[in-house]
Order: C-alpha cells, then structure tokens, then sequence
C-alpha cells in the first residue's frame, strides 16, 4: 500500500535557537497546535531538546525546541548550552527568534557569531517573535536590525499568541526539509516519554508566581507513574520537587503547605488533560544542595 509518503513528500528537522524567553517554546506549541514544551513568564523554563511534531499531508515536520543559549555561570548552563549546539548540527533549517519588545542585543549578536559557522550548510531563518506586543513601525525597525546582525535565508515576523504568520513560517520551514518518508506515526506529537512531560509540567506550575526568588533552582523527577490498582481510570504519580538550599524549600511549600497545594492542583489538571485521565499526584520537596552545579547530581536529575 502506498501512503503519503510517496513523491513529494517532505520530512525533516527544524529547531529555533534564542535568547532565554524570545518565545521559542511557545511558538512550537502554535506549530504543533498543542502544548509540549512548557512555556513560563520564566526564561530558561525549558531544559531538555523536546520535538513537536507538525503533521501536514505534503510534509512532516519536527521541531526540536532547545535550550535559550546564554554565557553559562554554572556545569548546568554549560551543558545546556551544549545541548543546543548539537541539535544545531543535525537538524536541516535552523529558525532564530527575537522578540519584537526587546532591542537586539549583545545576547542576539553572540548567537548570531555562533550560527554563522553552521549557515554555510544549514539555512538560518530569522524570526521576529511576540510581534503582538508592539506596533507595525516597532516590527519594521526589529526586521531592520535584525538584519544587520548577519545574513538570512528568510525573515518573518510572526505572532504564536494571535497566530498572525504562523502557517507561512510552517511553509517557509516545510520548503527547506529534504524529500523523504513521514518519521514519526501519525497521531504523535512529540517523542518525549510521558515521565518527562509530567516533569516539566510539574515544574512548570512550581515556577509560576514565585518570579525572581527561585528562578531555575528547580527540578523535578517522576519516582513512580502507575496505574491505581482495581481501576483503570486513575493514574498515581509520585514525584521530587529539588531545590538547592532549605530557604528555597519554605519557598515552594508556602504557609502551612498552601503553596505546594497550589502548585499540585495546577499541575494534576494539566498532567490530567496531557494523559486523558484521572490523576492521584503525590509531591514532595527535597534539598539537594547546589545540585547546578555538582556532576553527581546533574546526572542523577537527568542532565
């Protein structure tokens, strides 16, 4: 039986590489047309390389959303860094996001010196991101200094929140995938396991409302997901909220514990709505001290 991917079907790899917060996640999450990559007021909200999928009868797309790249203070900024140079190198279009609200910056410029080297074989799209929150003159003015900064296949403005361009970055991105098979089954989305979904949006309803006083000293591991036993519309989930000092943890639990109660109810309706299921979510708060910075415990919390 022949399927679509006979001629003229396309498949490949993207990702978008940024500053921390340019708004990469969300745009895979308008892409894919569903949420799987946490997006948070936070920069560095994301930490692992998490593929959408886009499903499209001519073409398959996956995009690997990375890392924001930055200056690493600590062996966990520089291995995410690492992370995001390696999926440069094997992916066949990269797209750079810059916000329309903020000047390009020193920041910008340092990615662009890196994405330089790779441009002479992996086209580079520039991508002008959040262009709701600005005026078409302050678009025009970021397409221009953009431009500048070094030299792109493409440029586009785009906005993921009111959809204005998103199908033609979805085209400008298929045109540049080579010809080939779909790679992934029909119905995915993303080839995260369910664990690592679970994870960040755990972590991500941890990091919402505490804003500048525990930015990323969070991390969350899944110790258990299992079926309730006798039912099968219930799923329990165990998991470790980490911090790095015993402060941070007064932080997460709040007042007599509301806090953490908070942070769960969130997060179970989000993890209910991901699995299509009832959730029992069980979480704790441990300290493991400056875990950013010790290999041991990197490893250990999966980086």
């Amino acid at each position: 039986m022949v399927t679509s991917t006979a001629q003229g079907h396309r498949s490949g790899f993207a990702c978008f590489v940024g500053r921390p917060n340019a708004g990469k996640s969300t745009l895979t999450n308008a892409l894919v047309g569903s949420k799987v990559a946490i997006t948070s007021s936070k920069p560095q909200t994301t930490r692992h390389a998490i593929r959408g999928i886009v499903h499209r009868d001519d073409a398959q797309l996956v995009i690997v959303d990375t890392p924001g790249l930055h200056r690493p203070r600590t062996l966990l900024g520089q291995r995410l860094n690492d992370i995001v140079r390696e999926t440069w190198s094997e992916v066949d279009v990269v797209g750079f996001c810059v916000p329309a609200d903020q000047k390009v910056g020193p920041g910008d410029r340092f990615i662009a010196a890196e994405l330089t080297k790779v441009a002479k074989r992996t086209p580079v799209i520039g991508i002008i991101t959040k262009t709701d929150l600005v005026s078409p003159d302050q678009v025009g003015e970021q397409l221009l200094a953009l431009q500048e900064v070094m030299e792109f296949a493409e440029l586009i403005p785009v906005s993921a929140v009111d959809g204005f361009q998103v199908a033609t970055l979805t085209d400008l991105l298929v045109a540049r995938m080579p010809e080939g098979p779909q790679l992934y089954p029909g119905g995915e989305l993303t080839d995260e396991p369910e664990t690592t979904l679970v994870a960040e949006l755990i972590r991500e309803a941890a990091l919402e409302g505490v804003r500048d006083e525990l930015p990323h000293s969070i991390a969350v591991t899944i110790e258990e997901m299992i079926p309730r036993e006798g039912r099968d519309d219930m799923i329990d989930v165990h998991a470790l909220l980490y911090v790095e000092r015993a402060s941070q943890k007064g932080i997460v639990l709040g007042h007599r514990g509301e806090r953490l109660k908070h942070v769960g109810s969130t997060a179970r309706r989000q993890i209910e709505g991901l699995l299509g299921t009832r959730v029992y979510l069980d979480l704790h708060v441990k300290v493991a001290k400056d875990w950013q910075r010790d290999p041991k415990q990197l490893r250990r919390l999966g980086f």
